[in-house]
């Protein structure tokens, strides 16, 4: 427990017994530097209840909790706050419970508890993924993890938009300029082959739009005839209508985007449980929409089409299906949602990790769902997140516009290269361990610089600033979880019986003042689909940490049950930097 939650129980028993007072709220806040204390107590709040002047009703309550509380050691008063000093016996009994503990900080998920199903990544299969890509993966893979140690099960999935005009422009272009080019003979990933003929499409497109236009056309009149985009449409309804070619050209490149898509994963860390495909998901919904006009929720317009109208919610009226009888993205998304439910029967609730553009589209789509009757639907949550900018001409895609994933990945990995040979860290290492490291520090790089930062903010990513081995990076705590692994490796003595009876340096104490708030930190980080929380909480540890190697000889001691404790408060510190940055999905190094 923190010491908030041990407190708290306490300072309401000292109020009932002092004033006859019942409070439902104690107030608590860090105690400032230049006064004594571990944790502060607000006494303003209670003025409105307890008729006092606040330095006198602090000291009643301090004598209290000293008198009366074991963990509390003494106090001090300084206006309106209690600044409460905690025993060393706190802590070094706190440390004794988690200094063997296994993923402290993490809760198991009980047998029947429902679980969460966790979208993101969801790419479209005519390119590679990007840097907007990375974010949303990095984003949605660690808030499943973070949910998944906060004591819930998770299912990890993505949709992926396999169908459409975007996929008929790729197998088009293939078929006319490709000449049977595959992965294999080309030496290309599939998802950057089948990316090239997206553009090579959109060239052919160009020139025959301004063709048209050289003849008289309007610019819009020219991009409705010309014949590529006419073949383009051609292809999509003999798809639709299940034509052998076509479908067998679509599943031959798919395949070949399949594959490199699980390329870009791997080297990214992420993962998945269950796939979907728009292509089988598309008719979802329409049952649904039926099922809905029966009970009122929608309504038909004399033209054929259904909508529903949320005015009265705030909101607008919202196509469900269009007078063709065909679905909008609405009435798969809503089929799809439904169709989780019965393929996973323990899910009660569903994050959706998609840019902030669709912030209007998630409004609609969960309000659909509860007025639909789904108690699920109480629990959905859009996890929107801002564009990733990157400084002019830090790094540029092969097509000269957007950031390609898997480029990205290697810049930051050479990025760390050049870094780490500038600064002479790495002399002693094979050319292979050096490799593996310059991928583990770049990677770790740029996935802190991204997670760090609230979700909904839009990031400014500078590869060589998120690699600096000092300040709140990724490499400064990589860094300082390899400097512990080299104390451990250098104490030659043995360190596993603590003592629980040494005096606690000042030092000592912040560190384990830190090291109990993790176990809050995964259930706030989980409550607010943060991974920032975590992410800032590390990098708080680690500072408090590389103050306390410089306050403090770890090895250089000469009393064996100081050396033995610092060691073992130094490899707590690594386990809980180890475990905080794999919910992150970055590894730490063993040696740096």
């Amino acid at each position: 427990m923190t010491l908030s939650q041990i407190l708290t129980p306490q300072i309401e028993k000292a109020v009932l017994a002092l004033f006859e007072v019942t409070i439902d709220k104690v107030e608590f806040q860090a105690t400032r530097k230049e006064f004594e204390g571990d944790i502060t107590m607000v006494i303003f709040p209670l003025l409105k209840v307890i008729k006092s002047n606040p330095v006198e009703l602090g000291n009643k309550i301090g004598n209290y909790l000293v008198e009366n509380v074991p963990e509390v050691e003494k106090f001090n008063v300084v206006s309106g706050f209690l600044n409460i000093v905690i025993a060393d016996q706190h802590y070094l009994d706190f440390f004794t419970e988690i200094k063997d503990k296994e993923n402290f900080g993490f809760v198991t998920p009980k047998e029947n508890d429902k679980a969460t199903l966790v979208e993101y990544s969801s790419p479209n299969t005519n390119k590679p993924l990007h840097l907007g890509h990375v974010r949303n993966n990095l984003l949605g893979y660690s808030v499943a993890e973070i949910i998944k140690a906060s004591g819930k099960k998770v299912y990890k999935t993505q949709i992926i938009n396999d169908r459409g005009i975007h996929i008929c422009k790729s197998m088009l272009a293939w078929e006319k300029f490709g000449n049977n080019e595959t992965p294999e003979t080309s030496g290309l990933k599939g998802d950057k082959l089948v990316g090239k003929y997206y553009v090579e499409f959109d060239k052919a497109y160009k020139v025959q739009i301004n063709a048209l236009i050289a003849e008289g056309k309007t610019e819009e009149e020219a991009k409705k005839q010309a014949p590529i985009i006419l073949e383009a449409q051609e292809m999509l309804l003999k798809w639709e209508a299940g034509d052998e070619t076509v479908k067998s050209l679509w599943s031959k490149m798919n395949e070949w985007v399949y594959a490199g898509f699980a390329t870009t994963y791997k080297n990214l860390g992420v993962d998945f449980d269950a796939y979907y495909y728009e292509s089988n998901t598309y008719l979802l919904g329409k049952d649904v929409v039926e099922q809905g006009l029966t009970s009122g929720v929608f309504y038909k317009k004399p033209d054929g089409s259904v909508w529903i109208d949320l005015t009265e919610d705030g909101l607008d009226e919202k196509l469900v299906l269009r007078s063709d009888g065909t679905s909008v993205y609405m009435t798969q998304d809503i089929g799809t949602a439904i169709q989780r439910v019965k393929d996973f029967s323990d899910v009660g609730g569903m994050v959706y990790t998609v840019g902030n553009e669709q912030d209007y589209h998630f409004k609609v789509l969960f309000l659909i769902l509860k007025k639909l009757g789904f108690d699920w639907a109480q629990n959905l949550f859009h996890l929107s997140y801002g564009m990733v900018d990157l400084p002019s001409g830090k790094m540029k895609s092969r097509e000269g516009t957007v950031v390609d994933a898997d480029d990205l990945m290697e810049e930051m990995a050479e990025t760390a290269k050049n870094i780490s040979e500038e600064l002479g860290k790495l002399d002693h290492y094979s050319a292979e361990e050096k490799a593996k490291l310059y991928k583990t520090i770049g990677l770790g790089a740029l996935k802190y610089y991204i997670l760090k930062v609230d979700p909904k903010k839009r990031i400014l990513f500078n590869p060589e600033e998120s690699v600096d081995f000092a300040g709140n990076t990724g490499p400064f705590i990589q860094y300082t979880y390899a400097r512990i692994q080299s104390i451990i490796r250098k104490a030659d003595f043995d360190y596993s019986n603590v003592s629980t009876t040494i005096s606690l340096h000042q030092k000592e104490k912040e560190l384990l003042k830190q090291l109990e708030l993790f176990p809050e930190v995964i259930q706030n980080a989980a409550e607010n689909f943060s991974p920032a929380l975590l992410a800032n909480y590390t990098y708080e540890l680690v500072r408090e940490y590389n103050s306390f190697y410089q306050a403090v000889p770890i090895l250089g001691s000469d009393n064996l049950e100081e050396k033995i404790f610092r060691v073992q408060l130094s490899k707590k510190v690594a386990d809980v930097i180890e475990s905080a940055f794999k919910l992150l999905g970055i590894e730490v190094p063993e040696r740096m």
